[in-house]
């Protein structure tokens, strides 16, 4: 199944001096598989030996060390939707599968159990999932968000504080606290605080996202959208749900890069607690809890358009963009491109795995970057 590349032959991006310390490390592409042409790879997860590959046409599940393919899944196994936003693994071993119109899927080995809204999930697109330490569940939709006991959904929606109804990201905080990545800003939301004082949302305002320095156009919303009366697609042969397209389209009608600074795609949580935000032209957003600090392409990012947000073995950031992938050690940013042996600019998924590996999902395939051997020190 690999599509084995020849690493040595690749021309990677070296450090300053000034940059150390401590070093960027090394990373070459040591191997690639496909995914089928158009297909695109949105959610990555490392579990044990295999790589779960969540896909627009299904689930592929990889044995990591050899590169084979273990098994696929689409609703012929039990999906409801071939179309997977993300993937997340709970602390007895069971898969979990946002996808696109289909709901929240578990998968325990053998059997799948879906959720939809009749049971209580706030919507049927469901675009991230992350697990509280006693292994509650919260669930991102596009309208609002779940937290789910294993028995019994509770929602939570604009009305009660999010700063948007579309969630794309969230991240469960080590003080219980969650993270929310909308349309329109972060919302932060602590369960244990009174009610007047749960909720907090943070917008460019306050510091999220860089600036416009470009002027760019800005991207719309997908509630504009749906307010202006453009978005109404097909899910099944008479029946249609308005106002669920998420438009990915980065460019505008002259070819060139939009921009929305509240628009956020991912969170991380890094090992010093600070707070991590992916957005649509304004660079990955770090905050400690009093400051911001926004990183774009000025800074070494590949792209401004931050799509996904990983941490590796080493307490790295990686980040991935509309024009390939960067790392950051804590002092500056490290890029790879599609020179460097990536098949596209997008990268939307990432995963670092416990051999130090990193996996990045795009459109048509996904790659492996594995440390150059000289510096794999052990850990």
């Amino acid at each position: 199944m690999w599509k084995w590349l020849l690493a040595s032959s690749i021309l990677l991006l070296g450090c300053t001096p000034q940059q150390a310390p401590p070093p960027l490390r090394d990373y070459a592409v040591a191997a690639s598989f496909d995914t089928g042409q158009g297909v695109v790879t949105r959610a990555l997860k490392a579990d044990g030996p295999y790589l779960w590959v969540g896909t627009s046409t299904g689930v592929i599940q990889v044995d990591r060390k050899s590169g084979d393919l273990v098994k696929t899944f689409t609703t012929h196994d039990g999906l409801r939707s071939n179309y997977i936003f993300t993937i997340n693994v709970d602390r007895n071993g069971a898969k979990w599968f946002g996808t696109d119109a289909g709901g929240l899927s578990r998968f325990e080995g053998q059997a799948w159990k879906t959720y939809m809204p009749e049971d209580g999930l706030a919507d049927e697109w469901v675009y991230d999932l992350d697990f509280e330490k006693n292994g509650a569940l919260w669930i991102g939709t596009w309208d609002g968000a779940n937290r789910f006991d294993g028995s019994n959904f509770k929602t939570y929606r604009v009305k009660d504080g999010l700063a948007n109804k579309w969630v794309y990201t969230l991240a469960v905080d080590r003080d219980g606290s969650v993270w929310f990545g909308t349309e329109e800003g972060v919302s932060r939301f602590d369960p244990a605080a009174p009610a007047q004082g749960a909720w907090l949302t943070y917008t460019h305002q306050d510091g999220l996202g860089a600036p416009n320095e470009r002027a760019l156009s800005r991207k719309q919303t997908t509630g504009e959208a749906y307010e202006a009366g453009r978005e109404k697609i097909e899910l099944a042969p008479g029946r249609s749900y308005a106002g669920h397209f998420h438009d990915l389209n980065i460019l505008d009608e002259q070819g060139h890069e939009t921009y929305n600074e509240n628009y956020v795609f991912s969170i991380l949580i890094d090992a010093a607690g600070h707070k991590w935000f992916g957005t649509w032209g304004g660079g990955a957003s770090r905050f400690d809890g009093k400051t911001w600090r926004n990183y774009t392409t000025k800074d070494g990012l590949a792209g401004n358009i931050v799509y996904i947000l990983e941490i590796d073995p080493f307490g790295q950031i990686w980040a991935g963009t509309n024009h390939g992938i960067s790392v950051f050690n804590g002092t500056a940013w490290k890029s790879y491109t599609r020179t460097n042996g990536l098949i596209s600019e997008d990268v939307y998924a990432i995963a670092a795995d416990s051999d130090r590996n990193i996996w990045i999902g795009q459109k048509g395939g996904v790659v492996q970057l594995r440390e150059k051997q000289e510096q794999r020190a052990p850990l």
